[in-house]
């Protein structure tokens, strides 16, 4: 499967959504389709190469234009056009609210008719084009609605000769707030991309490359890994990279959302577009290019900003049929009120009303500008959201489960104590870290930390997920792990007194036995109390999920408060447990960091990882925290229900003034005009409120 991102010109509403996703998804190869009204961009999925010629081509014999992201044409200013139809405009709505200032005939017919035919000739191109594909949009009902005015004022004026009876103001006035309506939509969704563009504005256009002791300004693009890469004070870091040089604290805030800066020292990993603050760093490239973390993040946002959520297919279902609906409603208005004793020009009229009262405009922008603006400003505070799907679900979430070690715990435990059954405790302690020399596991760091330097390494080395490792140490065959490791090599233990993790080491040649034991002890990490506790104050249930033994997961669930834990569970099982609570009723957030951990995430209905963990386990989450603090998880869902909120005000708004207006409008109550401000009114006001999420905190 392929991804292809195209800029789309000239969708006015939630119709021409709807018809560019339909023309688009009949192209050969196409698979899925996602049109995003707020960004103006179409994401197509394809099988095999895509044919990108004839995606445009498709696009543009609908009507509107389509260009690869990057070539799309700068947006249109329309300032100009707006002021000329306001200065047109104004003298017919003076004659509008005082009488004695009303125009002759022939003075609004020459002010309307500039408005009507040169400034609003774009909604005749496009409501022709879709009327030519026998569809519907904004522009079409907007051209029907002033053309009735224009026409019915025309024929009044030249029928009686007089200026009373005339709605020039009607439609030059109509298409003036139409165009008020747009320019401020526009204003307000280029602020709903603020925060992708900060993010892309954070990588410098050159590094400083060192090469034989000589420092060389070269373009970002020719920098390659293993490259030496200086930072002085106050610039951003241009590459991911290996401090291998220098001191200096580092402001990675606009990256992990953490305000206190990092002390990066010989071996600190720092990132691009995280700034040095005092002191000059040499930086081993490590990543360039897509593959930096900022990169991940653009493309994590853009791909989030990108998706269609859930609940936005009702508006694409409604949209698809609104505008033949509202064509029909404003033909049964005319007829109505012609029924009813009422004058051509009068039920024209309410006709002309109806159609423009109904443009779907706000119902195509509900969605996306709350998306575009909830996943900006999460990713500002370290939260990276994977797709609209992931940020829908985070908010219907009521049981949390965590990973122990590395979630909720330092993971990075302590050796404590270590027992030997035979011989020496120095000589036991190395065979484990020998044993151990391969492992990068935590227990297995703490072991060859705690060792005296030097010693044998293993061979045949071998990891147990679950269970621990096996390898052969100076013609010897050890095992290191835990008791259900030593039952399966048929080895009886008894796990000592108290509550900390416990692994064995065991010897499995001709006499199988244990060797000895190894106690070690992993804090909780500061403020996961606070985060648990901030869980089950926002109504949800915690529970724990690890691979440890049933008293070291005990201390620390009742040290944090956890409700519940499940210990001595293999990482299959752990996507078990949450099959199993899902099974249950209960709609679960996974939280993890490890390897061990992807089927959990998998099996969640909404998985959050820590990025502090491995590739493996963000690549399976739905949302990914920046920092491996247990309080964005709660940061996580309440951003999520902010953005639902918005999401479903924003609906609940479109249809609820759709369904009131329309009627109104029928009814007479509702001049064009009126209908006409309205109709702006509603877009500002949809794509606004989801603008002050922007002010979201976690």
């Amino acid at each position: 499967m392929d991804t292809t991102d195209l800029a789309i010109d000239g969708m006015t509403c939630a119709a021409c959504v709807s018809r560019v996703e339909r023309v688009l998804s009949r192209v050969p190869g196409v698979t899925q389709v996602a049109v995003n009204l707020a960004t103006e961009r179409a994401r197509i999925v394809t099988e095999n190469h895509p044919d990108v010629p004839a995606l445009i081509a498709a696009v543009k014999k609908a009507g509107y234009g389509a260009n690869r992201i990057g070539q799309a044409p700068p947006h249109k200013d329309d300032r100009l056009p707006l002021a000329c139809a306001a200065a047109l405009s104004v003298p017919l709505l003076a004659g509008m609210v005082i009488p004695s200032l009303m125009l002759p005939a022939w003075a609004q017919f020459m002010l309307a008719t500039p408005v009507q035919f040169v400034i609003g000739w774009r909604f005749y191109v496009a409501g022709w084009r879709a009327a030519r594909a026998w569809s519907g949009n904004m522009d079409l009902l907007v051209a029907l609605g002033t053309s009735a005015a224009w026409g019915l004022s025309t024929w009044t004026w030249i029928a009686t000769g007089h200026a009373h009876g005339l709605y020039y103001e009607s439609s030059a006035l109509l298409i003036t707030f139409v165009l008020f309506g747009k320019f401020l939509e526009e204003r307000a969704r280029r602020q709903t991309g603020s925060a992708i563009r900060a993010l892309m504005r954070l990588r410098p256009d050159t590094a400083r490359v060192l090469r034989a002791g000589v420092e060389t300004d070269t373009p970002i693009a020719s920098v390659r890994v293993g490259d030496h890469v200086t930072v002085r004070p106050g610039e951003r870091i241009p590459v991911d990279g290996i401090v291998i040089d220098g001191q200096a604290g580092v402001d990675a805030s606009m990256l992990t959302g953490e305000s206190k800066p990092i002390e990066a020292t010989t071996g600190t990993h720092v990132a691009a577009g995280a700034i040095d603050l005092d002191g000059r760093l040499v930086v081993e490239t490590t990543a360039i290019g897509a593959e930096t973390m900022l990169a991940r993040i653009v493309r994590l946002v853009e791909n989030a900003q990108a998706s269609k959520a859930p609940i936005q297919r009702l508006a694409d279902r409604v949209s698809a049929i609104f505008v033949p609906v509202v064509l029909g409603v404003a033909a049964a208005t005319c007829v109505g009120w012609l029924v009813v004793g009422a004058a051509p020009g009068v039920a024209l009229i309410h006709a002309v009303a109806v159609l423009v009262i109904a443009c779907p405009c706000a119902l195509g922008l509900a969605t996306p500008t709350a998306i575009i603006v909830g996943t900006g400003v999460a990713a500002r505070f370290g939260i990276l959201i994977r797709d609209a799907a992931a940020l829908e679900i985070a908010h219907a979430v009521d049981v949390v489960a965590f990973d122990k070690t590395g979630t909720l715990t330092e993971g990075r435990p302590r050796l404590v104590d270590v027992v030997a059954f035979e011989g020496e405790r120095d000589a036991v302690l190395g065979l484990a870290a020998a044993l151990q020399s391969g492992s990068e596991h935590s227990l297995g760091r703490a072991v060859r930390e705690a060792a005296p330097n030097g010693g044998a390494e293993a061979t045949a080395f071998r990891t147990l997920p679950g269970r621990g490792v096996t390898g052969q140490v100076g013609g010897r065959a050890l095992a290191m792990g835990n008791q259900r490791m030593m039952t399966e090599l048929g080895i009886v233990v008894e796990p000592p007194v108290g509550d900390g993790t416990v692994a064995w080491l065991a010897e499995t040649g001709t006499n199988p036995r244990a060797l000895g034991y190894f106690s070690f002890a992993d804090m909780p990490k500061p403020g996961a109390k606070q985060a648990i506790d901030r869980l089950r104050g926002m109504g949800l249930k915690t529970v724990m999920l690890t691979g440890d033994n049933a008293a070291a997961a005990q201390s620390v669930a009742i040290a944090l408060g956890v409700d519940s834990f499940q210990a001595d569970i293999l990482p299959e099982a752990k996507g078990a447990a949450v099959a199993a609570l899902r099974g249950a009723g209960a709609v679960v957030a996974m939280v993890g960091d490890g390897i061990n951990d992807a089927p959990a995430l998998a099996a969640a209905d909404v998985g959050m990882a820590m990025a502090t963990g491995t590739d493996v386990a963000m690549e399976t989450a739905g949302i990914t925290l920046m920092r491996g603090d247990p309080a964005l998880v709660a940061a996580a869902i309440d951003i999520s229900r902010r953005t639902t909120g918005k999401i479903r005000e924003g609906l609940i708004w479109a249809f609820a003034y759709n369904v009131l207006g329309i009627p109104l409008a029928a009814l007479g109550y509702l001049s064009p005009v009126l209908a006409g401000a309205a109709m702006a009114l509603s877009s500002v006001s949809v794509v606004a409120n989801a603008l002050l999420l922007k002010l979201w905190r976690p």
